[in-house]
């Protein structure tokens, strides 16, 4: 386990306006950073119709579902084999769910999706609501994915896919919430370390 100041390293703040929300429930969301096999990023433009960032440009999430994997409440015994059990399917969850989000929201088959890689944790300031973001890389073409996209589960929620290079992210970025600009911003330190090795 990393220390506190450690962890700073993989959290990356927006410029929201940090007094509204300040006192509401911060559930976890998730996000995905995912690269096509022609080496193009997955975007969506949310619609105008939901109640969050209407219109913004965000990589593929949601939020985990601790029912999915059978957690209904927050009551457990400290301690017991119950809360490791608990803690590992939590866990669990953390990596199935981002797969599920991509799959239910850009139309891909689970199986051209790699396994997700965590590569921090990003958080609004705005209402402090933090998101896990991982990589994952998709065996299908940009052109494959559009097509797919029009049978997507949660197609309701954007009303356009994009597959756009790290360049094309970059100025995209003013028009994305907090947590998806840190997320962007994540996934560049992980480029970027990867050039070093």
């Amino acid at each position: 386990m990393r220390d506190s100041e450690s962890l700073d390293h993989y959290q990356y703040f927006s410029a929201d306006d940090p007094t509204q929300c300040r006192h509401t429930s911060s559930p976890l969301g998730n996000g995905a950073i995912v690269e096509t096999s022609d080496q193009k990023i997955v975007l969506l433009q949310r619609s105008n119709n939901v109640g969050e960032f209407p219109g913004h440009f965000v990589f593929p999430g949601g939020h985990p579902e601790p029912q999915e994997v059978g957690i209904g409440t927050h009551e457990y015994c400290k301690g017991s084999k119950d809360s490791e059990l608990v803690n590992k399917k939590v866990s669990q969850e953390m990596f199935e769910s981002i797969i599920r989000e991509v799959v239910e929201e850009i139309g891909v088959p689970a199986t051209s999706l790699s396994d997700p890689l965590f590569i921090g944790i990003s958080r609004r300031v705005l209402n402090v609501r933090p998101a896990i973001f991982f990589f994952i890389k998709c065996s299908l073409e940009s052109k494959e994915i559009h097509q797919l996209y029009s049978t997507a589960q949660d197609g309701y929620e954007s009303t356009q896919l994009y597959t756009v290079s790290m360049i094309e992210v970059e100025h995209m970025t003013s028009k994305m919430p907090g947590c998806h600009q840190g997320g962007f911003a994540l996934y560049k330190l992980m480029v970027e370390a990867l050039k070093k090795n």
